[in-house]
């Protein structure tokens, strides 16, 4: 397939529209179901670009949940704990444990789920049955996978009415070396952002506590790694070998640590057992259920616990989640990792990543202020490395 039309670009009035290869190959792509759009092959080529070098770093299958040019989270294959499972709504998937693939899409699906809501997965490797049932049940928009086993393609053709996108991409595929967009007319070129994250930009740790475990590492990794292809300005949160929280496309880098930290934050309170406990109503829907804990937890729009709300969703009136006991269940937090794409031009970053419990960070240097935020690090005791590679991305 050399071209692809398009019904439309980002809005209903910018047509025409396609996708093409500009030196007249072939696509590497299959469109296997659906019919996928501009916004949504955006999503596509930018999630599996993470995912694909997620693996190549570590080794293990990952997966990525994404939603307008950024992800939600991404993730690799690990196990989950059963509170987790529970948090993330699939502790009634069979066989979740035996599939590492399905594993790093339901934490990746599973860490931000208001904003996972109508998502793009995409998979480093085969889509699996487990992974299939598991996307079957959740609203998205559609998925890249470089391959998919029979069954799980049936059954991920029966999403959304027979309409579901379903996108097979050359898993050997391989970019040129120098890309172009336009804007306002007018070409852009640039060689591709070839560059390889790996624990090498980790050694340079320029605080007094040099303690980097293994695993603080692969975070570090898979935060690094995130927001390389994460819309800048952006700060990512990452424990357990998936992020936990990102900011991306602030104009100041303090309120990316703020967005990136109350999602972080939000992700461990999902876990207490107040939340876990909840009494929903048993007809109330998988999305509203998110809305729900999501105002349970933050107190924004909605008091859930208010009389005449509470009954909406719930079989009885829950006990309200304060503000001092989500402080008090936060505080125990530590081990959490902190990366962002350019340098902390302050110390209010890492006073803000304090509060989530971060323990390691990484960011590039280079700011006037370097001095300032490695003595605010090492009054947390944390540890920091300068990477001395900016990964923005636009």
């Amino acid at each position: 397939m050399k071209s692809f039309e398009l019904k439309y670009g980002c809005n209903p009035n910018q047509k025409p529209s396609r996708i093409y290869m500009s030196d007249g190959s072939d696509l590497p792509i299959e469109i296997l179901n659906g019919r996928p759009g501009y916004i949504n092959f955006l999503d596509a080529f930018n999630s599996y670009q993470l995912v694909k070098e997620l693996k190549e770093a570590l080794g293990m299958p990952a997966a990525a949940s994404f939603k307008h040019v950024s992800p939600t989270s991404a993730a690799i294959g690990t196990p989950l704990p059963e509170k987790l499972k529970r948090a993330c709504f699939v502790d009634d998937i069979e066989g979740l444990d035996l599939s590492p693939i399905a594993c790093a899409y339901a934490r990746a699906r599973g860490t931000d789920r208001m904003c996972s809501f109508g998502d793009w997965a995409a998979l480093s490797d085969k889509c699996d049955v487990t992974t299939a049932k598991l996307l079957a049940r959740e609203v998205s928009d559609g998925i890249i996978a470089p391959d998919y086993d029979p069954e799980a393609l049936e059954i991920l053709k029966g999403k959304k009415k027979g309409g579901y996108n379903i996108v097979k991409i050359k898993a050997d595929y391989v970019p040129a070396e120098t890309e172009h967009k336009e804007v306002f007319g007018i070409t852009f070129e640039q060689g591709r952002n070839n560059y390889k994250i790996t624990s090498e930009q980790l050694k340079n740790i320029v605080t007094k506590n040099k303690n980097l475990p293994e695993e603080a590492e692969r975070d570090l990794i898979v935060a690094l790694i995130t927001l390389k292809y994460t819309q800048s300005n952006s700060v990512c949160f990452a424990v357990d070998g998936q992020a936990i929280g990102v900011g991306a496309g602030q104009q100041s880098r303090v309120h990316c640590t703020r967005l990136a930290g109350s999602k972080a934050d939000t992700w461990q309170l999902r876990q207490s057992d107040k939340v876990l406990s909840l009494p929903f109503l048993p007809d109330i829907r998988r999305p509203d259920r998110d809305n729900v804990i999501d105002g349970y937890i933050n107190q924004n729009e909605e008091d859930v616990c208010a009389e005449g709300v509470w009954q909406k969703y719930f079989t009885e009136r829950p006990e309200p989640f304060t503000k001092e006991e989500q402080r008090e269940y936060l505080s125990h937090v530590t081990g959490v990792s902190l990366a962002s794409d350019a340098f902390f031009p302050f110390d209010d970053n890492i006073e803000r990543g304090a509060k989530s419990g971060v323990s390691y960070i990484a960011e590039p240097g280079g700011s006037i202020r370097d001095d300032i935020v490695i003595s605010c690090a090492d009054r947390h005791g944390m540890v920091m490395a300068f990477t001395g590679m900016r990964l923005f991305h636009h």
